[in-house]
């Protein structure tokens, strides 16, 4: 039972004794006390005055001292208008410090039986991945694991955009100057060299746009007449076809740089349930446009085109299928999403993705909902800000990106370098300590970016994420090791740190106010998963891990003489690492025993 439900079904008692009424405590307003106010929890008196008859001061501190005479789990109340502040005692905070102690599955939320699909990550095989591909699968990684954690079956996927125009760039310039390298004999790995290849495409593509305007051509048709991206459609028409030659030369080349994705995803430790690839889905809403062509949601223009006409609802119209029969981007997406809500029975798909395509994803769910499917509304597109450097943005045309694997390097060497300043590793082996290094460079990394706000733009600073103080990833993970020293400390002396068999034991101010921040941990998490933010995790967990460190400044733990005490003062430090844990999984971050 949570402190509010504790103090509504005893209001609701304490109406029955005062006035004859029987509510029902679900009815009764409960909430935290506001800071500027004194109390623990605050019952909203206003509408029971239809009940009391009487003034909200009169009824609030008849119902205050009622509670106060009858109830030992509260110590006092003050009402100020119409608000009834209660302050809870030690009784009630010892029982719920033990509660919380002694159960395992503390944060645990019930299951809700609810099917969603996460859908993040979604590269282009035509470039490594960089820094704003990481804010995407972070915050989607750890969307999914915030949503298991509440309840839900999550079900996390990827769309690999692994064909298209974008694709035959890199092939081409491949053939032309890539010399016949390979990711073997070139030393490159296997993103990178084709990511090379794009940004070489680029090169050459802008060197001819350069050379038809100054033969006299418009640089705006020498954008379309540019013989190297007239080269490339043809490439693409070639694929579509079926073409031997270059469908052995795009396996290969995706070959490679699936390699090196997963290379990537392994150091960054994500996982996807299920891989989709652009190939075999670009065809699937060619069935919807010919459906829709029937209902009448599309129209075919005098060249053939297909479109939806979205002007009556305040949008644009939108191609879903090019003159010449091929599909656009958003006919894939039609079709996909169709196939995964029949496929696996979704309650609900929520696609992680940049906020550049807010537009397109308001005109996904408007067009499914005109074919009819119910489930539209059912799609949720969770839209996040871009990543910024102090320099200002990535162009990844012009190679002037920040690549995921240097990032993942560098903040292993911050990690490392700084570490090894602080002298306090000097016992640990060097296996242990490589492995101390990659924890605290990822977990700053992970903490940096997941600690904003999705729908806010960030500003990326690897110095200021590593910092050991503030609001960092390694903070969070050294106040972890420094609780496990504590323990392991205990454990060496014989010290039981077993909750089970306390007593009433006392608590003090510091000591009930982790109680308290332990016990919102549930409601957090409830409310992060809502709020599809896992940055509501990030800064509880930062909160907790700062209380602690402000208690142990003040409390020595092992220096407590009352055996009792320091059972439970053990106890409840164990309780904030475990909890520290939890919440840090959520974001995918790992938190080391020793620092």
């Amino acid at each position: 039972m949570t402190p509010e439900s504790f103090i509504a079904a005893k209001a609701a008692q304490a109406i029955s004794a005062l006035y004859g009424a029987e509510v029902e405590a679900s009815a009764l307003q409960v909430s935290v006390t506001r800071k500027e106010f004194e109390g623990d929890f605050t019952l909203v008196v206003f509408p029971l005055l239809r009940i009391s008859h009487s003034t909200p001061e009169n009824t609030g501190n008849a119902i205050g001292a009622w509670l106060k005479d009858n109830v030992p789990e509260i110590s006092d109340y003050n009402c100020v208008k119409g608000f009834l502040n209660i302050l809870l005692s030690n009784l009630f905070w010892n029982g719920l410090f033990k509660a919380i102690v002694t159960d395992p599955d503390f944060g645990s939320l019930p299951s809700t039986g609810r099917n969603i699909m996460v859908e993040f990550s979604s590269p282009n095989t035509n470039k490594p991945l960089h820094l704003g591909h990481i804010r995407n699968n972070l915050l989607g990684d750890s969307v999914s694991r915030l949503l298991k954690a509440a309840g839900n079956n999550v079900i996390r996927t990827t769309l690999v955009n692994d064909r298209g125009i974008h694709i035959c760039k890199s092939m081409l310039a491949w053939q032309k100057v890539g010399g016949g390298a390979t990711p073997q004999s070139s030393g490159i790995k296997g993103d990178h060299l084709v990511g090379d290849m794009y940004v070489a495409f680029n090169d050459i593509y802008k060197k001819e746009v350069e050379d038809l305007v100054a033969g006299g051509m418009s640089e705006e048709e020498a954008k379309k007449e540019a013989p190297s991206l007239k080269e490339a459609h043809v490439m693409l028409q070639k694929w579509e076809a079926g073409d031997k030659e270059v469908r052995d030369l795009w396996a290969m080349m995706n070959g490679w740089v699936f390699e090196g994705f997963d290379e990537t995803y392994r150091a960054l430790g994500i996982t996807f349930d299920k891989v989709y690839y652009e190939h075999d889905t670009y065809l699937l809403g060619k069935e919807l446009v010919r459906e829709g062509l029937e209902k009448g949601v599309f129209v075919t223009d005098p060249d053939g085109s297909v479109w939806c006409d979205l002007t009556a609802d305040g949008l644009d119209r939108k191609i879903v299928q090019r003159s010449d029969g091929t599909s656009v981007y958003i006919t894939q997406d039609l079709g996909t999403a169709e196939k995964r809500f029949s496929e696996n029975a979704l309650d609900s798909h929520i696609y992680v993705v940049g906020n550049e395509q807010d537009y397109h994803f308001q005109v996904l769910k408007l067009i499914l909902s005109k074919l009819g499917f119910k489930w539209a509304d059912d799609i949720f597109h969770l839209s996040y800000g871009m990543v910024e450097l102090p320099e200002g943005k990535m162009k990844s045309r012009e190679g002037t990106v920040v690549d995921a694997d240097d990032l993942i390097q560098k903040m292993y060497e911050e990690a490392k370098a700084t570490s090894e300043e602080s002298g306090k590793l000097a016992d640990m082996s060097d296996e242990d300590k490589e492995k101390l290094y990659h924890m605290i460079g990822l977990g700053a990394l992970k903490y940096f970016i997941i600690k904003v706000d999705p729908k806010k733009t960030m500003l990326f600073n690897p110095k200021e994420s590593i910092d050991f103080n503030g609001n960092t990833g390694p903070f969070i993970q050294y106040t972890h090791a420094r609780i496990r020293s504590i323990l392991r400390k205990a454990d060496e002396k014989g010290i039981s740190h077993d909750a089970s068999s306390l007593g009433e034991v006392p608590l003090s101010a510091k000591e009930t106010r982790l109680v308290k921040i332990l016990n919102t941990y549930p409601a957090k998490v409830a409310e992060a998963a809502s709020a599809l933010s896992p940055a509501v995790i990030a800064n509880y967990v930062y909160e907790l891990a700062k209380e602690f460190n402000q208690y142990y400044h003040d409390t020595p733990v092992l220096k407590e003489e009352n055996p009792d005490v320091l059972t439970m003062r053990l106890s409840l430090i164990d309780s904030i690492s475990a909890v520290l844990r939890k919440g840090m999984g959520i974001l995918g971050i790992e938190l080391p025993e020793r620092m």
